[in-house]
Formats: structure tokens, C-alpha cells, sequence
């Protein structure tokens, strides 16, 4: 039966995909007009552009002027890659895993880089506890698990005097969580989070302590091309200044200074971490009084604010994870929510987008829409 009472609202946007994420609100193709489309990335208005991306990134973010900040290839997977082949090896490794992105890190450590690592790892909705891991040794872990739905809290259990450094894949952290750049070594993302950038590029950012890692140890293994930060000994400045070690997109460049001019025009961090809080705290407002719905999120003090997940708990669900799948399929095909399907790796529910680029009243108009959903569902089952 599907007879049931229609929300009356709709949200504008529909769009509530983990990645790639809603554009900006009121996106149009026009903006990306002066993209330097058919000239060499390596012109003066290609080199102009790409230095432009990262001058905005510093600021909109707060990164310190003495941390590097360059745009490579292959997405946050790619920053991620780039940092653990080139910097790992040197001192012994702790693995911190509490989803799918972060157990891929664990692969890579463990099977294909074959380091003696310690690695923890949480179940999904969960994190490990931070107090008990040896900041001496190199940490690699995720400051939000986007397939989670759980995030690091703050960098508190992090030492300033720490002898290892901190590799931190914060791709759908960053523009909407405070990073504090003091605690954090390596730091990557994919502008397609956060900001709705477009694919396929990444942005790695070293502390001076990382540089001084890729300039003084030479990792056992060989390194692709693509991974190579270092020449003779030093640093590859250029990386850090928009000379990118492969061809990048224009358009794409274009595409996340629009999104960069739009976050300023803002206010910057503080407004889009606030846009985030927001849309978070409305999905978690209308699931507090609800018995059949709940945060994946065990601890509402990690919590995330971007990838806010969700799983039925109702016991007279027979098929849990075809009752979710069910469910998502009806937001989709009633047009009020593309993509919010649970990821394949996570438990079945579903995962609302809560990003900077979204706006609150489209999260609070999807609510009734969830239990419509959630409603027929059950009377068809």
C-alpha cells in the first residue's frame, strides 16, 4: 500500500549524494566562463589559476602559511597514495580504521607497502580510542568516516610533541570541520566533497615536518612518477605553486574557484561549517523522538556533520537491507533524494549529505519524506 499521505513540501534540490556532492546553491555553467579551456595548464593563465586555487584554499581553510599546499592527481585517493608510498617506512606505523576508506588504508599499509603496522579499527558508528594510540609512530587515519557517519572530535589526543607524523584523509572534512593544522602533518581531500567540486583531483597538504619526512628518507620500494615529490634530496617546489605533476582539468580549476569565491562571499570557514552543523542538526532533530530510525553514530560527540547516516531499527522489519534499498528507491523515484542510499561496504540504511553546499530547508523538507517513504514501505511488506 502506498496510499499514504503525501509530505506537503519538496526540497529545490534533491541532490543528497556523498560524492560527488550538490554544487553550490543557485550553480549555473555560465560561472565557469573563463576557464582557460584549449591553453596549456603550463601558460601564464593556467599557472595563474592553479596558483589562484591554492592562495583561496589557504585562506578559506586557515592553513598556516608555512604548510605546503598542492593539487595532484587522482582524487583524495591520490593525495592519500602519494603521501603513505613517499613518507611511510621510516618509523613504525599505527592504522587507524573506521570505515571503508580507512580500511583501504590498511590494505595498502599492510598487503601492498607490507609495513609491521598496529592497526585499530572500530566498527562502523564507532571509533577507536584515540588516547590509546602511540603518536610517536606514524598515524595514518580518516577525520570523518563518510561511509560512518562518525568523525574525530577534535585533535586533543594528539601531542604537539609528538615524534611521528599524522597522515589525515580529511576529504569530507574539510571547508565544513574545524582541522587543527597544528595536529595534522598530512592533510588531503577532493574538492568533489565538500564544496561540489568536480572529480578526478586531489589536494595534499604537508607541514614543514612532512617536507623535512620526503626530504631526508628514500622509502625501500620504487616510486611511480606520479607519487615523486622530491628531486635530488629536495622538495619539488613547483608541486606547491600550481605546477602539477600531471595535466589537470581547467575546467575542473574553474569549476572549484567558483565554489572557493562563492565559501569567501560567505564568510568562509566559520559560515560553512555552520551551513553543516545546520543541515546535520536537522536530520538529528526530527530522528530524536523516532523509535523506528536512528543515528548510526553511537556517540553523539563523534558524530558526523556531513555524512549523516542512518539505520531502521523498527523489529518488524523483515529484510533489513532490502527494506533500506526499498525505501531509497522510493525517495529517488518520488524525486526528493538522488543517491542517499547506505554505502555498499556500511551497514543498510541510508546517508544524507549534509555538506556546506546544501541547504537546510531541502534537509528539513526530505524528513517527512524519509517516514513516507519508511511507511509505505513497511505496509508493503
Amino acid at each position: 500500500m502506498t496510499d499514504l499521505p503525501i509530505p506537503a513540501a519538496r526540497p529545490e534540490n534533491p541532490r543528497f549524494s556523498s560524492g560527488p556532492c550538490a554544487k553550490i546553491p543557485h550553480y549555473s555553467l555560465d560561472m565557469l566562463s573563463d576557464a582557460p579551456l584549449g591553453r596549456s595548464h603550463r601558460a601564464a593563465v593556467g599557472k595563474a589559476k592553479l596558483a589562484l586555487a591554492i592562495d583561496q584554499t589557504r585562506e578559506v581553510l586557515g592553513v598556516p602559511e608555512d604548510y605546503r599546499i598542492g593539487i595532484v592527481p587522482g582524487s583524495d585517493t591520490g593525495a592519500v597514495e602519494m603521501a603513505m608510498w613517499t613518507m611511510l617506512g621510516q618509523r613504525p606505523v599505527e592504522m587507524l580504521a573506521w570505515e571503508s576508506f580507512g580500511e583501504g588504508w590498511v590494505t595498502d599499509a599492510v598487503k601492498q607497502l607490507k609495513l609491521d603496522a598496529t592497526v585499530r579499527t572500530a566498527d562502523y558508528g564507532k571509533i577507536v580510542d584515540l588516547a590509546e594510540v602511540d603518536f610517536d609512530k606514524d598515524v595514518v587515519f580518516t577525520w570523518n568516516g563518510t561511509t560512518s557517519g562518525v568523525r574525530v572530535p577534535n585533535g586533543d589526543a594528539i601531542p604537539a610533541d609528538r615524534a611521528g607524523l599524522t597522515i589525515c584523509d580529511a576529504t569530507s572534512a574539510a571547508f565544513a570541520m574545524d582541522l587543527p593544522w597544528d595536529k595534522l602533518d598530512v592533510v588531503t581531500f577532493s574538492w568533489q566533497k565538500v564544496l561540489g567540486g568536480e572529480g578526478a583531483h586531489g589536494v595534499l597538504i604537508l607541514s614543514p615536518r612532512a617536507v623535512e619526512r620526503l626530504e631526508s628518507y628514500t622509502p625501500a620500494w620504487p616510486l611511480p612518477k606520479i607519487f615523486r615529490m622530491t628531486k635530488g634530496g629536495k622538495l619539488i617546489e613547483g608541486i606547491f605553486k600550481g605546477e602539477t605533476i600531471n595535466t589537470p582539468s581547467m575546467l575542473a580549476v574553474e569549476d572549484y574557484l567558483v565554489a572557493l569565491t562563492w565559501a569567501q562571499g560567505l564568510g568562509g570557514l566559520p559560515a560553512l561549517i555552520a551551513r553543516a552543523n545546520a543541515n546535520a542538526g536537522a536530520v538529528r532533530d526530527f530522528i530524536a523522538d523516532k523509535d523506528w530510525i536512528a543515528d548510526l553514530a553511537e556517540d553523539p560527540a563523534t558524530g558526523s556533520t556531513t555524512s549523516v547516516c542512518l539505520k531502521f531499527t523498527d523489529p518488524a522489519i523483515r529484510d533489513g537491507a532490502g527494506f533500506a534499498k526499498a525505501v531509497a528507491k522510493r525517495l529517488e523515484a518520488q524525486g526528493v533524494a538522488l543517491d542517499a542510499g547506505a554505502y555498499r561496504d556500511a551497514p543498510a540504511g541510508l546517508r544524507i549529505w549534509c555538506g556546506s553546499t546544501v541547504e537546510t530547508a531541502d534537509v528539513a523538507a526530505l524528513m517527512p519524506w524519509i517516514e513516507w517513504a519508511y511507511r509505505s514501505e513497511l505496509a508493503a511488506q
